[in-house]
């Protein structure tokens, strides 16, 4: 590790939780019940795993914070058994703009023991984002709590000045980066040079066996491998079976999904790797576009391993933050295909159409979650404003179509530039972007705890408010607030 890495373990149990801050394993608290941290080496013994545990995912991060992945060599897993034995070894592909990494878990499975899994999925916004996902409280080295990252960007026009020939261009704030999307990401950033990369080892005493299915580095497959969808009729009976005893209702196959699927699983095959974007640094959620269905909510599962819709179905019911999205109510529509080359690669696509009711639900909710906060600090709400709505759903729908995420467009318009287009007159303009964000509470609450997006958000001067949201493009979604006073 050499300085590089810090390697951590999270325990969890069937909830995907820490039960308390003794589940967070790391360098200041190298011992957890049944787990063991020495430099780059993790040793798990599962009988000494406290009561309720069933999973410990490891880890790892920067060792300067804030430092990007991607600016570091890749790490690698290799897997011991209780003697020493080399049994699995995992090299996920070079994180990108992430600052923390899920590297691997070790879980349990009922009436099969424990098993191991790869993972290879990262957190843009660091720890914040595996707190957030974990229940871990995360402090800095003074003993502060960090709140949730906010995804997303602000900028704030002051009052155009009426005298001539003057009009002032505000700065918008420098950008923070991106989150990442469910499931794991593949990073379109080119490698950089550095020293070897290091390892991360994971001794465990469980018994190894067959069965464990560990993902391991190998040759690279070949191009355009086939691809194969399972049948329709065993995947939604699979899937609405699991749905309603959950209470949702059932969801059909869309043909737009399930050729969206079949692209991203084709892509990620011939890199032999999962991620979010194939080698041709398009993601799953512009593959989606392509095929002309626009969604107001989507959800994905990028999987390796499981070589049925069955054995699909059970290993994403086994983790709680997988199992949420197969079995939430919002979704309508979903799609299955894999590809196989050495080993297969699924992708599960849900989503619920985009429709005009449901963008004015959207922005409503938006408008309301952002009027309750205005309330709380004793602000009076905000007013939906027609064409700062219409300047705001362009922008984000410009965003999806040219590839960007900015205040500031391709052709240098900014927020009042477009407000003005649209034909509002309002004298004072902020604006709020944010992608990635899967739901209304989530952007609001990313918004809410970052200075720049609060304080438009609590603006006194601003009295109306435009909401915009988009669906595709290499984020997902895309949201923007343009406030007016």
């Amino acid at each position: 590790m050499a300085g590089a890495f810090d390697v951590s373990a999270l325990v969890t149990g069937a909830d995907g939780k820490v039960g308390s801050d003794a589940d967070f394993v790391f360098y200041n608290q190298p011992r957890a019940a049944g787990v063991r941290l020495r430099g780059d080496t993790l040793v798990v013994e599962p009988a000494r795993l406290r009561g309720g545990a069933c999973r410990v995912t490891v880890v790892v991060s920067a060792a300067e914070p804030g430092t990007p992945l991607g600016r570091l060599p890749a790490p690698r897993l290799e897997v011991t058994d209780g003697s020493g034995r080399t049994v699995a070894r995992f090299a996920p592909p070079r994180p990108g703009p992430e600052r923390v990494l899920l590297l691997a878990e070790l879980y349990l499975r009922p009436g099969t023991g424990w098993r191991l899994r790869a993972i290879g999925q990262g957190y843009a916004d660091g720890l914040a984002g595996l707190a957030r996902d974990f229940g871990v409280r995360v402090t800095d080295d003074n003993g502060h709590t960090q709140p949730h990252s906010p995804q997303g960007r602000t900028a704030t026009a002051p009052p155009r000045s009426t005298s001539p020939g003057h009009t002032p261009r505000p700065t918008a704030a420098a950008p923070p980066v991106p989150p990442t999307t469910t499931g794991p990401r593949s990073p379109s950033s080119r490698p950089t040079t550095g020293p070897p990369a290091p390892a991360v080892r994971l001794t465990s005493t469980a018994p190894s066996s067959a069965s464990a299915r560990p993902a391991t580095t190998g040759p690279r497959p070949p191009s355009s491998p086939p691809v194969e969808s399972p049948g329709a009729g065993d995947f939604l009976h699979l899937i609405n079976s699991a749905r309603a005893q959950a209470g949702s209702p059932p969801v059909v196959l869309d043909p737009r999904l399930v050729s969206a699927a079949r692209s991203h699983a084709r892509a990620m095959a011939d890199a032999g790797r999962l991620g979010g974007e194939g080698r041709d640094g398009v993601s799953v959620h512009q593959r989606i576009s392509a095929t002309g269905y626009a969604y107001v909510t989507v959800g994905e599962h990028l999987v390796s391993g499981p070589r049925s819709p069955a054995e699909f179905v059970e290993y994403c019911l086994e983790s709680a933050r997988s199992r949420r999205t197969l079995l939430d109510p919002a979704f309508r529509h979903a799609a299955l295909a894999h590809a196989d080359a050495g080993h297969r690669y699924w992708t599960a696509l849900w989503a619920a159409p985009l429709t005009p009711d449901a963008l004015s639900r959207t922005a409503a909710e938006v408008l309301a979650l952002t009027n309750a906060e205005r309330g709380r600090a004793g602000l009076p709400p905000l007013a939906q404003e027609p064409l700062l709505t219409i300047a705001a759903q362009a922008h984000c729908a410009d965003m999806v179509a040219r590839d960007f995420y900015d205040h500031t467009s391709p052709d240098g318009s900014g927020p009042w530039d477009r407000a003005a287009a649209a034909g509002s007159r309002m004298r004072t303009i902020g604006e709020n972007i944010a992608c990635g964000q899967r739901s209304p509470a989530e952007v609001v609450n990313g918004w809410m705890n970052s200075p720049g997006h609060r304080a438009n958000i609590l603006k006194r001067e601003f009295g109306h408010l435009g909401v915009g949201f988009a669906g595709g493009g290499r984020a997902g979604t895309y949201w923007t607030q343009l406030f007016g006073g």
